[in-house]
């Protein structure tokens, strides 16, 4: 059942399925998922044919970020069940030969955490405030923020305490920004993933891991904006500082003492392929997503660019690329790839820089499946955001009464936030909340789309043709070639507006070549068997936005 699985090298090909657990599956009919109701649909996952699920967090939180701020890095949030219920699902994942990745929120913690709020206790100057950033502000009375940084999620990413003094916090005022530079910090968090890790724990997707460390000196942006152009001599003063990478390597460290081989994701929006890279050394992180790839639009050339950039960039360290088309903070694939493609230079993560493309959905739907087949076939590992497999789009009305996300709030209305592509699953085509809870139970947290039914997991099971036939046949083959996941990969030469290249085969066996047709017409396909294809071919054409994988 393991297979290569079961590699010390696992994470190098790896498939990662991404469980956003409050949207996933709800076993106790609260409204919310939990992981009850992950060991449920652990057969799902299996017959998927996934190698590995990170888990997006489960950890106590007050919720303000939906379990991006953090009060205790050690324990299961009630709402999603116990300690002892993540420890049977770490066990049963495994037996069904699926690793667990959790995730670990390094930049911040909740304003709840016990260590920040025994900060706002002890006063200015105290060791309990040198735990977080903490300033004094500017003006005559300290009544203006230390600098002019912005939260992420839009206004100051300062707030001042009762005492006069003012926190940094890049994201919500709820999430605190901890000091990197504090021995107990360091400490404070390799207790955490040594506690996981001790568990069963195979490895942890770091969140916004280019931004623990900041520039002392906290200078003025001025305008400054990120990422910074490919050629810039200086540093941007609170994303991707040169220190971070000393934090790692600590981390690293921690990881290496463990046998099998732990493993680390990196989520590092940077922009510039030799800093991503730069993570990636030998005593650094494993992984780390791949977003050049994700805002790529659907259009050949960019997406070739990024391909040799990616592949280059990570043969310079030695390490795989990891790709990914979404995740619960970027707009599904089959809704962005509905749109119009030219004309963007890059992607854009969020619908709201869509306005004025109108939607093809069906157009959409085939993009993402071409797409789908495309990154499978590329070297190195892939992440799956869950619904990718049922192609899911975007929810894209859900009411304004009805939104979560602290972006709808903090930009002041201009920016719905990332509640669309959190929306509960839907995992039978009948039921008021399509199978995500129990017959009888509470309303899903997030409403779901009334026209769902037919991309429900049970109304596409044993479907010929279907997304989810179609992803459970790719992760087949991913299993069972091996010229897919790390490796070698060359272009072949191809008609205009088709991307096709070869995955060699290794140790005699035959290799896989993948053909992915971006043009406004059918083309016709090299002689050699079709294993696989995105959508049906019309006999040895291959339609458009359509992708097929032949034995070589």
């Amino acid at each position: 059942m393991q297979g290569r699985n079961a590699d010390d090298d696992w994470w190098r090909h790896a498939v990662v399925y991404q469980v956003y657990p409050r949207s996933f599956a709800d076993a106790d009919g609260d409204g919310v998922g939990d992981v009850a109701g992950i060991r449920s649909k652990l057969p799902h996952l299996a017959a998927l044919g996934v190698d590995a699920i990170w888990i997006s967090p489960w950890y106590p939180s007050p919720m303000k970020d939906a379990g991006y701020d953090v009060s205790d890095y050690r324990d299961i949030e009630p709402v999603f069940g116990t300690l002892a219920e993540a420890d049977a699902l770490i066990a049963e994942a495994h037996e069904a030969g699926i690793k667990v990745i959790i995730d670990i929120v390094p930049n911040h913690t909740s304003d709840q955490h016990v260590l920040f709020q025994r900060a706002l206790a002890a006063g200015p100057g105290s060791p309990e405030r040198d735990l977080f950033i903490f300033r004094d502000g500017r003006g005559a009375g300290g009544e203006l923020p230390p600098n002019d940084w912005q939260s992420t999620f839009g206004g100051p990413a300062w707030t001042r305490v009762a005492d006069g003094q003012w926190y940094l916090h890049l994201f919500t005022p709820e999430q605190p920004d901890v000091n990197w530079r504090s021995p107990a910090i360091r400490a404070e968090f390799e207790t955490s993933l040594r506690f996981w890790f001790d568990r069963g724990i195979d490895g942890f997707r770091i969140d916004v891991a280019h931004g623990l460390e900041k520039d002392w000196a906290l200078p003025d942006l001025n305008g400054l904006e990120f990422p910074l152009e490919d050629d810039a001599e200086h540093d941007h003063p609170h994303w991707d500082q040169p220190r971070v990478h000393d934090i790692f390597r600590e981390w690293r460290t921690v990881a290496d003492e463990y046998s099998p081989s732990r493993a680390f994701c990196g989520e590092i929006w940077v922009g510039r392929a030799h800093r991503l890279v730069a993570y990636l050394r030998p005593d650094e992180l494993h992984t780390a997503f791949n977003f050049d790839f994700l805002t790529a639009p659907w259009l050949p050339g960019d997406l070739r660019a990024v391909i040799d950039r990616t592949i280059d960039s990570h043969a310079s360290v030695g390490a795989p690329p990891t790709w990914v088309l979404g995740n619960h903070d970027v707009a599904r694939p089959v809704s962005r790839y509905a749109r119009e493609q030219q004309g963007l230079v890059k992607m854009a993560r969020n619908l709201v820089h869509f306005e004025g493309r109108p939607a093809d959905f069906e157009l959409g739907l085939r993009r993402a499946r071409a797409a789908a087949l495309l990154m499978l076939a590329l070297p190195g590992g892939a992440y799956v955001y869950q619904g990718e497999e049922l192609g899911l789009p975007e929810a894209e009305h859900i009411p304004v009464e009805a939104l979560q996300d602290p972006v709808w709030v903090q930009s002041n209305g201009t920016d719905k936030g990332r509640d669309g592509c959190r929306v509960p699953l839907p995992w039978t085509a009948s039921g008021t909340s399509y199978g995500f809870s129990p017959a009888g139970g509470a309303a899903p947290w997030l409403p779901q789309p009334d026209d769902w039914a037919p991309l429900a997991a049970d109304a596409q099971d044993g479907v010929e043709g279907s997304t989810l036939e179609l992803y459970r046949a790719a992760l087949g083959l991913r299993r069972e070639l091996a010229a897919f996941g790390d490796g070698d990969f060359a272009w072949l030469d191809a008609p205009d507006g088709v991307l096709a290249f070869t995955r060699p085969g290794r140790a005699g066996e035959p290799g896989v070549r993948s053909w992915t047709n971006f043009g406004p017409d059918a083309v016709a396909l090299p002689e050699g068997e079709v294993l696989l294809a995105s959508g049906p071919l019309a006999g040895v054409m291959l339609p458009p936005d359509t992708t097929a994988w032949l034995r070589a």
